[in-house]
């Protein structure tokens, strides 16, 4: 007989909703029976899709009270389940500090799942008489897998960075264009993707963003894609992710480009600590962190990495990854894809379900 699950998450093409979607899908070929509750309206980007989760939805109208609960969501909205059994909440944050607000809703759990140590001490410090247990996400390397030549990117007259996620002071959106012009004033072989639209942000502020980028031709601006089919196939064109970023809860983009051997370059803080090294990224030391403010969606709740003082790290990783194009000496990042393979949704789904049968 199958067990049985109550998800309460998004599913959709945004964080949370990829994750939830991925989870929902492991959980189910782990031999689970997930009732799928979705937090807003379900965007499926395919057919398939549509039709694989409608099963899922549809155990919902008859789920089972007294099943688990896993809340895929904010810490700081966890006050809604479903049913009566034991309750799961899992979050992804950026900062280092709970309000009273987080803290009132992490307390209403029985149980507290997160995707890094970088969290999980965060967490246990703060909402102490709560089980917090880890629970990586994962890869889906069937999709982004790598070009089988040495340099694990189709032949280019140019060496390209890419940054996949949305406009936003935390991802370092402030920095990487004048870092860019920095490490190369005058090269015209090299370009710098970004892949960052934010459907949260205002026009006004979205203008902003892309008046600033589109200053440079060398900077190529890429609307949000439908289906992470879109996103693997942008990926696998490109030299080396950069993501000099104050705070993660996880940022699934990077180890999606590993799996597919791009090489990262990388802020040495938050929860992409868990994946990202010194063997399969360039990291980049932080010296002392700030008051988390970017007057937008954070206001000094809390602290996130400070940039001052990583500029010239970050010039000399771009320099680094451009010369070895120049030079003949690229390589694949065979680090970075065995790092990948130690990621999987199927191993999330195997950590979830140890944390029940715990």
């Amino acid at each position: 007989m199958k067990k049985k699950i109550n998800l309460l998450s998004p599913i959709n093409d945004l964080g949370y909703g990829i994750a939830g979607k991925n989870i929902a899908r492991a959980l189910e070929e782990y031999g689970y029976e997930v009732s799928l509750f979705t937090i807003g309206p379900p965007n499926f980007s395919s057919q398939e899709d549509a039709e694989y989760f409608s099963k899922m939805i549809q155990n919902a109208k008859f789920f089972d009270k007294d099943a688990p609960c896993l809340k895929v969501w904010h810490e700081f909205s966890m006050g809604e389940r479903i049913g009566s059994g034991r309750f799961l909440g899992f979050p992804f944050f950026e900062l280092d500090k709970f309000d009273d607000v987080r803290i009132h809703n992490l307390s209403s759990c029985d149980d507290i799942i997160v995707a890094s140590k970088w969290a999980k001490q965060i967490v246990e410090e703060q909402v102490s008489d709560k089980p917090v247990h880890l629970v990586h996400l994962g890869v889906d390397r069937k999709l982004f897998k790598n070009i089988d030549n040495p340099s694990g990117c189709p032949p280019s007259d140019r060496v390209i960075f890419f940054n996949c996620g949305k406009w936003e002071k935390r991802k370092g959106h402030d920095i990487i264009l004048p870092l860019f012009q920095h490490a190369f004033p005058d090269e015209s072989n090299v370009e710098l993707w970004m892949m960052c639209e934010n459907p949260f942000l205002s026009p006004e502020h979205s203008k902003s963003w892309h008046r600033s980028y589109s200053s440079d031709p060398r900077v190529r601006l890429i609307p949000r894609v439908r289906t992470q089919q879109e996103l693997a196939e942008i990926m696998s064109k490109v030299h080396c992710g950069i993501f000099p970023s104050r705070a993660e809860g996880w940022n699934l983009e990077i180890p999606e480009l590993m799996s597919m051997g791009k090489h990262i370059i990388a802020t040495n803080y938050s929860a992409h600590k868990e994946y990202c090294n010194n063997k399969n990224s360039i990291l980049i030391d932080i010296k002392k962190k700030e008051a988390a403010i970017d007057n937008i969606w954070f206001h000094g709740e809390g602290k996130w990495a400070s940039l001052e003082g990583t500029e010239q790290s970050i010039v000399d990783g771009m320099r680094s990854i451009y010369d070895k194009f120049v030079s003949g000496n690229f390589k694949i990042n065979a680090e970075g894809i065995n790092t990948a393979k130690e990621f999987s949704w199927e191993k999330t789904a195997r950590m979830i379900d140890e944390v029940l049968n715990d």
